[in-house]
Formats: structure tokens, C-alpha cells, sequence
């Protein structure tokens, strides 16, 4: 969803997960967190939604010209998402719908953070209108519906072709292939890196471990199986860890930084392993390279393999809604209309979650930024490719920072990013036996 996002759990794990989150809640939990009211307003209404999405105040407008008596205040809250949605849960004053990550939507359910919109038939009813995963992720493994999936993030590579091509390197299929071609190009010109690792920003890591079916966790027995630091996670550390090593990728720039764009800007840096929203980042922050990018299938582990996701968002309906069946119109119409969703992905670069959008005229189109490729054939591959079974756990932020911290020690010298992955699940462990959450370590 663009670096306004760096947020992703799927079909029967995510129910099954999400459905012990809410065995979990407190008597008082349960009680706050049942069914609002669907009975609509007699005059006016006024909506807050908080957002990251580049655009959306156009969005919204458009809403707004055509609503009168429902209207939207929207505000961006992309400079610090979850701290700002955090402080205002605590105050008492959190917006009536606000983007939350698929990533983040289990661990905000245990602070009570939503309310359910299911007395309204219409929010039942809009299940149908979206890609079945991605409501999955959403449901938490009952009827509730506290939240509309809004965007996805397959995850493919991006390649600045014209430094390929002076290079000869070819497109690689595997990420040994991709390998290969780092070391190659460092040789011929060691002041070109083929990316850069940003060690903080795990939930880009995440989506590398999901590729490679490195489940993180797991439910059975009436517990969590915490897997974090499993064989597949260690294998893609030990990647990074040995292209980290041997000064093959950058460490010291962070993803959507002025520093970042600017090792592109000056021929650098020669791919980016990124998510579909990602397009119009560079499109937006790199206008004169226009015709140099390339957008092909992700690098996987084995010829053919699985793809991963790497952000996607949902609209929530936040605790202390008090207008549910005007949100509940707003919230259809955002991540369900045809025009709404064009703007979101010609404005945001949303690669929409509804199946309306996935019909977009401008997904199978050419975009000329990228020489007039059809990059959204990839993106839409990269979606059939990913592991639908892979689930988030209750306590993922608490988990995301202890990996970033030591990721960051790591590509400092300091362990090792296997050492990274131990820590997190050790956080993970640790934070769910703080909230008296039964949990176990997987393997």
C-alpha cells in the first residue's frame, strides 16, 4: 500500500487464530465488543476516518459531493499509524473508521480497539463483494464484522532494466539466481548495490518469510505454536545474512526515505523487492527514470515457488463508533465502488482487495512510467501464488520491534539476523505469557 503502509493472516489459520483471540477477551471484552447499534441518524452525519493513503482526501471528496447528510473528515495519520490510533483509543477519542493492517487487526482485537458493525445486514452482506482470503483475515473466526479488507500486497521485483542490461545480468527466476547476479554486479562496479536491506522494517521481512512458508504461527491443542525462528525463517536469514556479509546489498537506508530515493536517483541501487503499491512510489518520487523500470515475478526458493504479500490494509470500524450504518455505507462504498477504487489505486497505488477492483480497466492496462508494461499481470500472478494459510499472531507488534532491534544489532555487527529471528520468537513467547495467552514453542 505504499510506504504509507508496511502492514498482512488468511483463510483457516487466520479464523482459527482469531477465533482464540476472542476466547481470550476478557467478560468485559466480550461485552464491549458485541453488536453496535444499525439504527441510522435522523440528521446529518459527520464521519472521521484516518488514513495513510496518498489521495485519499480525493477520494473522500467525492463521497462527500454526492452524501451531503453523510459526510467524511479524513485525516493522515502516516507519520506514526498506530501510535497516533493508540493514543487516541486511550483518550477515549478514536475516529469512527480508521486503516488498520491486516498484521495489526489481532492485536488491536485484544485491546478492544473495534466494534462490531454485524447488526447491520449490510455488513454481513458485504463478504461476498471481496476476495474470500482477504476476509478471512478479517472475520476473527466468527460472524463480527469489525473491519472491510481494503487493499493487498503481492509481492513481485522491480528492476531498473537499462543497469541490467549494461550489466548483463539476467532477470533471475531464483533468489540463487538473484544471488548470483549480486555478485556479479559488484565486481563490475562496487558502488552499485543489486537492493538494499532496511533491518527495520519487519513487516517487509515478514513478507519474505511468507514466501517461503515460514509460518510463524499456529493453533492446535487450545494454544498458540509460536514458529517464529522455524527452518524456512532460518533459511531466508541466512540468505540475507550471507548477501549482508559479503557488502552485496545496503544496510544504511531506510525503505521510502529521502536517503533511499536518492541512491536510486543516482544509479546505486538496481532493483527492489517490493509489493504492488509500490509502483507509484517510484513513479512519484523518481519521474525522470521513467522507462527505466521493470516490474517481473518475485525471485523464489525453487523453480515455480510461492509468492509472498507484503502490506495490505483494512477499514475498521473503531470502538465508540457511533454511527455504524453511515460508516457502514462509506466503508461499502470505499473498498467496493469502481470509482472509488480507481482513484485509490491511480492516486495511492492500491492494489484493491474487492473483486470489482480487480476488474479495473487500469489493471490491464499499460503504465507508461513502466515503458507501457501490463505490470499488474504480475501483481495478479504474484496474488495466486501466495499461501493463504499463513496466519498472524495476537502480539505481532511486540514481535515486529524485538525483530527489528536486533536486526538492526545484526547488520551492525552485533549477532547475527538467525540471532534476530530467536529474539523475536523468545518476545513472542514472552508477550503472550504476559497477557496469560496460552502459547507453546512450535517447531
Amino acid at each position: 500500500m505504499s510506504n504509507t503502509v508496511m502492514r498482512t493472516s488468511l483463510a483457516a489459520a487466520a479464523a482459527l487464530s482469531l477465533t482464540l483471540l476472542a476466547s481470550c477477551s476478557s467478560p468485559a471484552d466480550s461485552d464491549t465488543a458485541s453488536a453496535g447499534s444499525c439504527t441510522p441518524a435522523k440528521g446529518k452525519v459527520t464521519l472521521q476516518y484516518w488514513n495513510t493513503v496518498p489521495g485519499m482526501d480525493k477520494v473522500v471528496a467525492l463521497w462527500n459531493k454526492n452524501n451531503p447528510d453523510i459526510q467524511v473528515q479524513t485525516k493522515n495519520i502516516s507519520n506514526d499509524q498506530y501510535g497516533t490510533l493508540g493514543n487516541a483509543l486511550k483518550a477515549g477519542k478514536a475516529p469512527d473508521l480508521a486503516q488498520v493492517g491486516y498484521d495489526q487487526l489481532p492485536s488491536l482485537r485484544t485491546q478492544n480497539a473495534f466494534v462490531d458493525a454485524s447488526a447491520c445486514s449490510a455488513a454481513g452482506a458485504a463478504k461476498s463483494k471481496f476476495v474470500p482470503w482477504t476476509w478471512s483475515q478479517t472475520s476473527f473466526g466468527d460472524t463480527g464484522v469489525f473491519a472491510f479488507p481494503q487493499d493487498t500486497g503481492p509481492m513481485a521485483l522491480y528492476v531498473r532494466s537499462d543497469l541490467f542490461k549494461k550489466y548483463g545480468l539476467p532477470i533471475p527466476k531464483t533468489w540463487d539466481e538473484y544471488a548470483a547476479a549480486a555478485k556479479k554486479l559488484h565486481k563490475a562496479d562496487p558502488d552499485i548495490s543489486i537492493t538494499f536491506f532496511d533491518p527495520n522494517n519487519a513487516e517487509w521481512f515478514n513478507g519474505l518469510l511468507w514466501q517461503n512458508s515460514a509460518k510463524m504461527y499456529s493453533y492446535s491443542g487450545d494454544k498458540w505454536h509460536v514458529s517464529v525462528a522455524s527452518e524456512q525463517s532460518k533459511q531466508v536469514t541466512e540468505y540475507w545474512q550471507k548477501l549482508v556479509a559479503d557488502k552485496l546489498v545496503r544496510t544504511d537506508l531506510a525503505h521510502g526515505s529521502t536517503q533511499m530515493y536518492a541512491a536510486y536517483q543516482k544509479n546505486q541501487i538496481a532493483s527492489y523487492v517490493g509489493a504492488s503499491w509500490g509502483y507509484s512510489m517510484f513513479r512519484d518520487n523518481l519521474p525522470q527514470q521513467a522507462g527505466k523500470w521493470s516490474i517481473v515475478p518475485m525471485p523464489t526458493w525453487s523453480a515455480g515457488g510461492a509468492s509472498g504479500d507484503w502490506g495490505g490494509s483494512t477499514v475498521a470500524f473503531m470502538k465508540g463508533n457511533s454511527h455504524l450504518y453511515e460508516s457502514v455505507k462509506f466503508n461499502t462504498w470505499l473498498n467496493t465502488d469502481p470509482e472509488a477504487l480507481a482513484l485509490e489505486n491511480k492516486l495511492g497505488g492500491l492494489y484493491p482487495a474487492a473483486n470489482a477492483g480487480l476488474q479495473l480497466p487500469a489493471l490491464s492496462e499499460g503504465v507508461p512510467y513502466y515503458n507501457n508494461e501490463k505490470i499488474f499481470d504480475v501483481f495478479a500472478e504474484s496474488s495466486k501464488k501466495i499461501d493463504t494459510s499463513f496466519a498472524w499472531g495476537p502480539t505481532q507488534k511486540t514481535v515486529n520491534l524485538a525483530l527489528q532491534d536486533a536486526m538492526a544489532k545484526a547488520t551492525a555487527g552485533d549477532g547475527t539476523l538467525t540471532n534476530a529471528l530467536e529474539a523475536a520468537q523468545a518476545a513472542a513467547l514472552k508477550s503472550m505469557k504476559d497477557q496469560a495467552i496460552p502459547a507453546t514453542a512450535g517447531k
